[in-house]
């Protein structure tokens, strides 16, 4: 067994006994300005810092609490990450894909992916709401190692993109991708990636994507529009922070309404 699927089974095993919680159906991962959307996940069970788990690094980032919570939506037992680790704290993507890996172990077989993102589209204005259709990984990494062939064609489920369609009809499908960073992109390289197909850019989510596909978990993405790139106006952190905040406020709603319908019409499974 690979040693990331060790880590993940150790740490799947540690999160049950600190929780009291056997299994998870689903994780979501809650990035930056998008805690506010835990609200929606239902009554509270269990919460606890991330680095009480084995293989977990403390997170660094603006808006990433690094904590993790066990909650009941419903009857069912739905994982919820606040914050993420980035590539660009120089752990590799090991860590980075590490909490869908212990999700996956726990026996989620459904991940919600969010994050905070700059948009290429001039038309589409800090505070849209995105739903993911593709990604492109210009990182230069992967989470796999060896061959272990999986096939990323249609990563992004068409049926979860659909239920959160229904739920928030003003949604823009979009195709999102990954720069390592921290640095910004320049604007040659924000003109490159339009020219690629990419509708929105950031630092995070491939990665997870990655893993949870090659774990066999069907996949929704959201993106909080936070900037416009190349458009002039320098990136604040924190104002990136409120601007997701006030959009993850909106979007909540339509990760728990696609929790229930993706949970009520799928068979629960034992944890690997």
């Amino acid at each position: 067994m690979s040693d990331d699927l060790t880590s993940g089974r150790l740490a799947a095993a540690s999160l049950a006994e600190r929780t009291g919680v056997g299994s998870h159906r689903a994780v979501v991962v809650l990035g930056s300005g998008w805690d506010i959307a835990a609200e929606c996940m239902g009554r509270l069970v269990a919460e606890l810092p991330v680095t009480d788990l084995p293989g977990f690094r403390a997170t660094v980032a603006p808006g990433h609490r690094g904590v993790v919570r066990s909650y009941d939506l419903d009857g069912d037992p739905v994982l919820v990450f606040l914050g993420r680790t980035h590539l660009y704290e120089g752990h590799g993507p090991g860590p980075v894909a590490h909490p869908v890996r212990v999700a996956a172990a726990a026996g989620a077989q459904l991940a919600v992916l969010t994050n905070a993102s700059g948009s290429l589209r001039p038309d589409w204005a800090p505070g849209t709401g995105a739903v993911l259709t593709d990604h492109v990984n210009w990182t230069g990494v992967s989470p796999l190692t060896g061959p272990r062939f999986v096939d990323l064609t249609d990563a992004w489920s068409p049926g979860l993109r659909a239920a959160a369609l229904d739920a928030d009809p003003t949604l823009v499908p979009a195709v999102y991708a990954q720069m390592t960073g921290p640095a910004i992109q320049t604007g040659a390289e924000t003109r490159m990636l339009r020219t690629v197909g990419a509708d929105l850019v950031g630092m995070s989510t491939v990665m997870e994507a990655i893993a949870a596909r090659a774990a066999g978990l069907e996949l929704l993405g959201l993106s909080a529009v936070t900037t416009v790139e190349d458009s002039g106006v320098e990136l604040d952190a924190e104002d990136v922070v409120a601007v997701a905040t006030r959009t993850a406020s909106r979007l909540g709603p339509v990760v728990r309404t696609v929790l229930r319908h993706w949970l009520a019409r799928t068979p629960e499974r034992t944890p690997s």
